[in-house]
């Protein structure tokens, strides 16, 4: 979806929430990146085999509905929905970041992962060599 930014340009427009519809989100532009976690916290609250986010600017998500929310982390805070108990998204109180899950947007086929962090923990029958890979956290 495109919307009109006050400069009288387009700014594309992704929405997104939780599986009960509690929680919603709406993300301007693009994301600053997009990546794949493969870290035991990631796989847990997933329920999978890693999680996957488009990383935006705080500024750029709005987000509307109550959420519960988890420390995992010294500065790491995830988000979830204390209804269906949908991962909402994540952030760090050191970045000025949203991590949203890739799951979580109403369309399919919006963001490929540029990196997968963590992959000292990645299931040995994930394929190999697609992007960068590194074996713990990126430097940002």
């Amino acid at each position: 979806m495109n919307v009109q930014k006050d400069d009288g340009h387009a700014a594309t427009v992704h929405e997104g929430g939780c599986a009960c519809g509690a929680f919603r989100f709406r993300a301007s532009g693009e994301p600053t990146r997009v990546g794949m976690c493969h870290c035991m916290t990631c796989r847990q609250v997933h329920g999978s085999a890693f999680g996957a986010y488009a990383i935006y600017a705080r500024g750029d998500v709005m987000m509307s509905g109550s959420l519960s929310t988890w420390r995992s982390s010294e500065d790491g805070r995830r988000h979830f929905c204390p209804t269906c108990g949908s991962v909402a998204y994540m952030e760090f109180t050191t970045r000025d970041e949203v991590d949203l899950p890739i799951g979580a947007f109403d369309e399919t086929g919006l963001f490929e992962p540029d990196y997968e962090l963590w992959c000292k923990h990645r299931e040995p029958w994930l394929p190999q060599g697609a992007r960068p890979e590194y074996d713990e956290e990126r430097q940002h």
